[in-house]
């Protein structure tokens, strides 16, 4: 018997990952969200909705008859904008999730997943468990609307999880990298904004900040490998799950990675008068490995040389 699968987001990033892998799949029916449709996704199990997910109505309208809830759908900006427009990661995503999480609990629909993110964790030299993160820790005041936003998010989680049989998985991800990022230097984080820098350089790339510190980099067939296990595989009606590579790379040594892959001969200036956030971070993910069977398979030098692949031959 299939199941149908909702996935908001689908035009997005992680969400365009999760259609290709699922669309593949005989045992699911795909109802994909979005706001400007792309071209080639056509396949015979995917139906394809427009909706403004900030709009109850077209929530309830897009939750009929649904099984299962990838919700990956989000306002997102690269670090300029949490640098200098923290809030606009607060009000639209508050308001976007409540109304889903609403109409998933009163449609009963099975299985939500819903991506957190790590801003609330405090930096630090070991792995960071899920439990690390006390609610009486300031967060990073360059984070602390989307950081709490989240937050409160995970908990709306757990509120429906305790009302009838619905289950949540809240996934708290590192770094998420790989095809359909966004790539453009505006918007980008610091993945893709130093990709596009390596192809487009001719003698130098210019990073931003000093490039010390250091985060957790997850290539995003990974993290829909989790997301493949999570329904599967979790018994419990709320979970919070930390998905990371579990490594700390720096970021001038993300950068040497990608010119060394790049074959180009790059010379690398730092601009030290652009917001430079001075963190170490990276995830224990031994919850995932022991109650899903999840465990990472791309290194980061293989998910650079997968990335810049298909950057080569997507990005024009």
């Amino acid at each position: 018997m299939t199941k149908k699968i909702l996935i908001c987001g689908a035009t997005g990033f992680i969400g365009r990952n999760l259609l290709e892998r699922f669309a593949k799949k005989q045992e699911y029916e795909i109802v994909a969200v979005y706001n400007k449709k792309p071209s080639g996704e056509d396949k015979n199990n995917i139906e394809w909705v427009k909706a403004d997910l900030c709009n109850p109505d077209d929530v309830k309208r897009v939750m009929k008859g649904i099984d299962v809830v990838l919700q990956f759908a989000a306002t997102t900006s690269g670090a300029k904008d949490i640098s200098t427009k923290p809030y606009i990661h607060v009000t639209d995503n508050a308001v976007m999730n409540s109304y889903i999480f609403r109409e998933a609990y009163e449609q009963k629909v099975e299985h939500v997943v819903f991506p957190s993110c790590t801003v609330m964790y405090q930096s630090s030299e070991t792995g960071l468990k899920e439990k690390d993160f006390n609610g009486n820790d300031e967060i990073h005041s360059k984070y602390f609307g989307v950081g709490n936003t989240k937050v409160y998010l995970e908990k709306m989680c757990d509120f429906y999880s305790r009302l009838s049989d619905l289950k949540f998985t809240a996934l708290r991800h590192s770094n998420i990298y790989g095809p359909y990022d966004k790539y453009d230097l505006e918007r980008s984080h610091v993945f893709g904004a130093t990709m596009t820098k390596v192809v487009q350089a001719e003698e130098k790339i210019v990073v931003w900040g000093s490039g010390e510190e250091k985060r957790d980099f997850l290539h995003v067939d990974d993290l829909v490998d989790f997301v493949e296990l999570a329904l599967l595989n979790q018994k419990s009606n709320y979970e919070l799950f930390n998905v990371g590579l579990g490594k700390a790379h720096s970021i001038k040594d993300l950068v040497k990675n990608i010119v060394q892959c790049s074959g180009k001969d790059l010379k690398i200036e730092h601009d030290l008068s652009k917001p430079t956030i001075k963190t170490s971070l990276f995830l224990d993910c031994s919850k995932s490995k022991e109650k899903l069977g999840w465990r990472p398979k791309v290194s980061l030098e293989e998910g650079i040389e997968r990335t810049l692949k298909w950057h080569r031959e997507n990005i024009k």
